[in-house]
């Protein structure tokens, strides 16, 4: 029996240039996934590094007015309420930055901004109770302050003086907020990366060994 010729015609498959316009579609949505997810990751890196740069000026806001420094301050009752935990005055921020006890500098230094209504948030602590007033960084890790001296261990082996510390990111962000903050290397200048977990006083963690998808916590010297 003869075949319709339509019934031939019904069994052809794509056409080459039919096969070409899939590509160039499939092509142009994994460019734009591939493209919204590097803006994405640009804002997050811009969100982080404007957390770091903006806690020195409020740092430098409070001492100007008070002339002492957030945390450390002596007189933070008489300056900003009676809610206030007053520091011991010496001139240094003293404790951990991650530390959650009330009595600590390093606690009592977002207290002192808060009440000074240089940053927004709870200022509720008790003298001998925890901290929990830390804020958080734009990708949800902890932000703190300490100052390593002879009596206090830096937190990153080489850090000096006052920095910031800043948990939780990942390694892809730390690699792209050294470059826009430092000198591209986490184990040396004044921004460093630890994984998270380490000990105090760890060395910071090589470039090369840098894994985008591990977390860590990096400190930046002010």
């Amino acid at each position: 029996m003869r075949r319709h010729p339509a019934s031939r015609q019904s069994q052809q498959g794509f056409t080459l240039v039919e096969i070409a316009v899939v590509l160039v579609i499939i092509g142009l949505l994994l460019g734009g996934v591939l493209k919204g997810q590097e803006l994405i990751n640009s804002a997050r890196v811009k969100a982080l590094s404007q957390d770091l740069r903006n806690i020195p000026t409020m740092l430098y806001g409070y001492q100007d007015r008070f002339r002492t420094l957030p945390g450390d301050d002596a007189q933070a009752v008489n300056h900003l309420g009676a809610t206030a935990l007053n520091g011991n005055g010496n001139g240094l921020i003293e404790g951990d930055w991650d530390t959650n006890e009330a009595d600590k500098e390093t606690c009592k230094f977002w207290q002192h901004l808060r009440l000074g209504n240089f940053l927004a948030g709870s200022t509720a602590l008790t003298a001998g109770g925890d901290c929990g007033i830390q804020p958080h960084n734009s990708v949800g890790g902890i932000l703190g302050i300490e100052v390593a001296n002879s009596t206090h261990t830096a937190f990153i082996a080489g850090m000096r003086g006052t920095y910031l510390c800043s948990s939780g990111i990942q390694g892809r962000y730390v690699r792209q907020l050294d470059q826009t903050m430092d000198d591209g290397d986490p184990a040396a200048g004044s921004l460093r990366a630890v994984t998270v977990g380490s000990a105090r006083g760890s060395a910071a963690v090589a470039l090369n060994t840098l894994d985008d998808e591990s977390t860590y916590t990096i400190c930046l010297e002010i």
